[in-house]
C-alpha cells in the first residue's frame, strides 16, 4: 500500500507540475518543452476525461484541483 500512496503522490506532482509549466511559453525542442510534454502524456489520460465532466469556469480550468483533491482523498484511504 505504501508503494501505492507514493505513486499517488508522484502523480500529483506531475499534475503540479503541469500546470507551473503552462504558464511559460515553450520553445520547441527545448528541454523544459520536452519535459511539459512527458508530464502532459502522463497526466492527460486522467484530466482529460475530468475535464470533460467539469467544464472551465470563464478561463479557469479546474479539473486538475479536483483530480488532485480526488488523489489526496485516495491516498488517505490507502
Amino acid at each position: 500500500m505504501n508503494l501505492v500512496v507514493q505513486l499517488v503522490n508522484l502523480y500529483i506532482i506531475a499534475i503540479i507540475g503541469r500546470i507551473i509549466l503552462s504558464y511559460f511559453p515553450l520553445q520547441p525542442g527545448g528541454v523544459i518543452a520536452q519535459i511539459f510534454n512527458v508530464l502532459y502524456t502522463i497526466t492527460e489520460p486522467v484530466l482529460g476525461p475530468a475535464r470533460r465532466i467539469i467544464p472551465p469556469i470563464g478561463m479557469f480550468d479546474f479539473s486538475p484541483i479536483v483530480v488532485i483533491f480526488a488523489l489526496e482523498i485516495l491516498a488517505s484511504v490507502l
